[in-house]
C-alpha cells in the first residue's frame, strides 16, 4: 500500500511539474515592460502570432538609414481580441499600422506591449493589458513617446488625427 501511495505521489507531482512551466510564463506587465517608456512604433504587419497566452504583431519598420527593423508587439489574448471583434484576420500582413504602447525594460529588444493599433482606415483597436501593473489606458503620453519608423505621409497624417 505504501508502494502505491509513493508512485501516486511521484507521478502527481511529476504532473505537476510538467504543468508549472506554461503557466509560470504568463507575467505581470511590470515585470517585463517599462511603463515609462511610452512607443510609437509605425510600419507594416509582417506577421501575427494567434496564440496563448499573448498575441504577437510583428511590426517591420524603416530606420531614418533605411534599414529595416522588425518589433514583435505584444497584444491580449486571442481572447480578449475575440471579444473585443478582432480575429487574426483583423492584422493582414502588409498593412500599414501605428502601435502605441510600452517599450520592454530591456531597451535593447525590439519587443513592446501594444495599447493601441491604428489602421490607415482610422480604426482603432484597444490591445492593451489592463490590471497587473499595467499603465492606465488614458495616461498614454504621445508626445513623450519614443518613435520608431520613418514617417510615411499617411501614417503621419493618423497621428495628427489621433494623437
Amino acid at each position: 500500500m505504501n508502494r502505491r501511495l509513493g508512485l501516486s505521489a511521484l507521478l502527481t507531482a511529476l504532473a505537476f511539474g510538467v504543468v508549472t512551466p506554461s503557466t509560470s510564463a504568463h507575467h505581470a506587465f511590470g515585470s517585463e515592460f517599462d511603463a515609462n517608456a511610452p512607443i510609437l512604433i509605425k510600419g507594416k504587419i509582417a506577421k501575427i502570432e494567434w496564440v496563448n497566452p499573448h498575441t504577437w504583431i510583428h511590426v517591420e519598420t524603416v530606420k531614418a538609414d533605411g534599414a529595416k527593423e522588425i518589433w514583435m508587439v505584444e497584444g491580449g489574448s486571442p481572447n480578449t481580441l475575440l471579444r473585443r471583434g478582432a480575429n487574426k484576420n483583423t492584422f493582414p500582413e502588409g498593412t500599414d499600422v501605428v502601435v502605441d504602447g510600452y517599450q520592454a525594460r530591456d531597451h535593447t529588444e525590439l519587443r513592446a506591449n501594444a495599447r493601441n493599433v491604428t489602421f490607415t482606415d482610422g480604426r482603432k483597436l484597444f490591445l492593451g493589458s489592463t490590471g497587473t501593473g499595467a499603465p492606465d489606458p488614458e495616461s498614454f503620453n504621445a508626445d513623450k513617446a519614443k518613435k520608431q519608423g520613418k514617417d510615411p505621409d499617411l501614417l503621419d497624417q493618423l497621428l495628427d488625427l489621433f494623437f
